[in-house]
């Protein structure tokens, strides 16, 4: 204690302000260490005794893990494909043309689809229009028919 008094106050004071934190963390930290270990023991007893568990939980964690690589890496190969296709005017340039013929072939299908369809709807309406205007004659010739015999039989009255 004597060295304590011979120091300064000033001096003296952030030397035991930071001893008690640090003495606080190294408790915590001991604490965790321990708590740790003997959850790590707990844990390790647990795995040994029904291993299919431990198997299960490990692949749950590795199946997306594994999945999400194999995702990036892909992504990035990917990039460097379309940056090497970039990379001089006359590989962008066949790349263009690439793009020009995809969207003329999408383009062809398209107005090939919308013919087709059309002519179908067309030749439904036609069948269609046809088929009334039989109907109508027939309805119309019916209806001559029934007026004659209406007229004959008030002719047969009279």
């Amino acid at each position: 204690m004597a060295t304590a008094q011979s120091t300064p106050a000033s001096s003296a004071k952030p030397r035991r302000a930071a001893a008690k934190p640090a003495k606080a963390k190294t408790t915590r930290a001991t604490t965790a260490r321990t708590s740790t270990s003997s959850a790590s023991s707990k844990r390790s007893t647990t795995a040994v005794k029904n291993p299919t568990v431990g198997s299960y939980a490990e692949r749950a964690v590795l199946i997306p893990v594994g999945a999400a690589l194999i995702a990036r890496e892909q992504v990035l190969a990917r990039v460097n494909d379309t940056i090497e296709s970039y990379a001089s005017p006359s590989k962008a340039n066949a790349q263009l043309r690439k793009f020009e013929r995809r969207g003329n072939t999408a383009r062809n299908r398209f107005e090939r689809e919308v013919r087709k369809t059309r002519l179908r709807v067309e030749r439904e309406v036609r069948q269609t229009r046809a088929s009334v205007e039989r109907e109508a004659r027939r309805v119309q010739r019916e209806g001559e028919d029934l007026a004659n015999k209406v007229q004959e039989r008030i002719l047969s009255l009279v």
